[in-house]
């Protein structure tokens, strides 16, 4: 149905309006819009399909703007929500105690170690969840006793000194602020390790505790696995979803390449352990004589699918790709189990929109629109549209088709693309999905450490070619930010560009795609300078254009 994803579209649009508000609409303004997008929702029914067409027009129009306006109040909802966890500006910089559980898995930093908290007691005021360092030598003393390292699902009693989340925020840079917000953690802080430090239980039993301690155990396994090896970060990242485990200089050659998006746990590789499950499930299944006649084999085989790749999200700690993946493939389970039929638009369409009622702060990542814009591009290019033919020739076309679809964002969002990507993806994308990450994720079983080897070895090889391409003296188009009306330009040009065949004139699509290379930043005018003064941190750098 139409109406169906014009809605989630809308509805879409409206969380991203809220997100780039100034100031957070109050309680009695967002009641009055929440009820005028219901007003709006049903006056959207006098456009049914067998309506004039005006009136159709008029419905779509009352569906867009309900939608929208629904998008709107359920983000502010979620905003004020987490906004009331604040910590008061009364206790920042005091000493505080609380007591709580290590809450994700510890990052390593250069002089301790950060990992999130859930504060279980402390005093009034305290956010429910807080990011704390423990640092080695951050007192005068501090050298003359051991540092203690704090491990997921443990639960401490701690002195800790607090502040408010504040980050860097320049010109087209991460915006940590945002980042600590989307995830809960509205304090930021540090251990005094010179007053109360006390470990209460190795282990608190919760689901979501008992997940993180697996995360850890495996990360422990895979470095004492491979201790030296300079890419076992990459097969850490794609067992358990931890990108801290990449070194920056590995992010670089990925970025100059093309291939980020294969060192996160992606939709191809949960797609691809749903699909082996569910062959597994669906042959074990159909041995069995009596198993059948309860439930059929392939609604058996869905379920497996179904489970694997929730279990295989959880290990991954349900980023935004993972999450689109295993919602749409539940859509597809569920619809199968039904015996119904659903087209790729519909499944895309409720998976973005059950992303967007759990979290309305995915519009934020740039991860969100590069993965639900991946998806709707192969959907659009291979849904008949591409016509099949040779294998090698339609891989081509489909490197070609992604190419071009995603310059715009990669653009307005990077600023910059690389030009070796479909050269690079080529022979990534075989090797990590059906290679590295099947071996990656069976090395995480006991007493098949040897798989953890012979898939460093294939990664190796890999990084070989990788670097070679990121060495290139024109490996990376880099530009300055593109002004919105190109890049919705190029969007533009780039579907015409990727019609079906017989479509007149489809090179003139390609066209659309000039203004977004050849456009010039502004510039200050003769005898005249713009200085940007950023924040970098421990001082400031100042930039002057003349």
């Amino acid at each position: 149905m139409l109406a169906m994803r014009l809605f989630v579209l809308a509805f879409a649009g409206g969380i991203w309006l809220l997100q780039h508000q100034v100031r957070l609409p109050g309680a009695d303004s967002l009641f009055g819009l929440g009820l005028a997008a219901v007003l709006a929702l049903s006056l959207a029914g006098i456009g049914r399909e067998s309506a004039p067409v005006l009136r159709r027009f008029l419905g779509r129009g009352w569906l867009l703007a309900g939608a929208a306006g629904l998008g709107f109040v359920w983000a502010a909802g979620f905003a004020h929500w987490r906004l009331a966890d604040e910590l008061p500006k009364a206790l920042e910089g005091q000493d505080i105690e609380v007591s709580g559980v290590v809450a994700g898995l510890p990052q390593e930093l250069e002089r301790g170690v950060r990992f999130a908290f859930d504060v279980e007691q402390a005093l009034p005021g305290v956010p429910s969840r807080v990011s704390l360092a423990w640092y080695r030598g951050r007192d005068a003393d501090a050298d003359e006793s051991p540092h203690v390292p704090v491990r997921a699902g443990e639960r401490w009693r701690f002195t800790v000194r607090l502040k408010r989340p504040h980050g860097n925020l320049n010109p087209h840079g991460f915006d940590h602020e945002a980042w600590l917000f989307e995830r809960g953690i509205r304090a930021t802080g540090y251990v005094r390790p010179k007053d109360i430090v006390e470990r209460l239980d190795a282990r608190v039993w919760r689901p979501g505790y008992a997940v993180e301690m697996l995360r850890e155990a495996i990360r422990d396994r895979f470095r004492t696995a491979l201790p030296e090896a300079p890419h076992g970060g990459i097969l850490v990242a794609l067992a358990i979803g931890d990108q801290q485990s990449i070194a920056p200089e590995l992010w670089q050659a990925f970025a100059r390449t093309g291939i980020t998006h294969l060192m996160s746990i992606s939709g191809l590789h949960v797609t691809m352990l749903a699909g082996l499950a569910y062959a597994l499930v669906n042959w074990l299944w159909r041995r069995s004589p009596w198993l059948p006649l309860r439930l059929p084999a392939q609604h058996a085989a869905a379920l497996g699918g179904l489970l694997a790749a929730f279990a295989y999200c959880l290990l991954a700690g349900f980023a935004v790709p993972a999450q689109r993946t295993l919602y749409m493939l539940g859509v597809v389970a569920l619809a199968h189990l039904a015996a119904r039929e659903l087209s790729a638009s519909r499944v895309l369409a409720l998976a973005l929109l059950l992303v967007l009622l759990l979290d309305p702060w995915a519009v934020l990542a740039a991860g969100f629109w590069l993965s639900f814009g991946a998806v709707g591009l192969l959907f659009f290019v291979l849904g008949g549209r591409l016509a099949s033919g040779h294998w090698l020739r339609d891989w081509m076309r489909t490197q070609w088709a992604i190419t071009v679809g995603m310059l715009p964002a990669l653009l307005a969002l990077f600023q910059q693309f690389s030009l070796v990507s479909p050269l690079a993806n080529a022979l990534a994308i075989p090797l990590v999905s059906f290679l590295i990450t099947p071996l990656a994720l069976a090395g995480c079983l006991p007493l098949l450490d040897p798989l953890l080897f012979l898939a460093h070895a294939i990664t190796t090889g890999m990084m070989l070619a990788v670097d070679w391409m990121a060495a290139l003296p024109l490996a990376v188009w880099q530009q300055a930010a593109p002004p919105g009306w190109a890049v919705l330009l190029a969007l533009a040009g780039g579907a015409w560009a990727l019609l079906p065949r017989g479509f007149p004139n489809r090179w003139l699509g390609l066209l659309a795609f000039l203004p977004l290379l050849t456009i010039e930043a502004p510039r200050p005018s003769s005898g005249t300078a713009a200085i940007t003064v950023l924040d970098v941190g421990q001082g400031l750098a100042i930039h002057v254009q003349t």
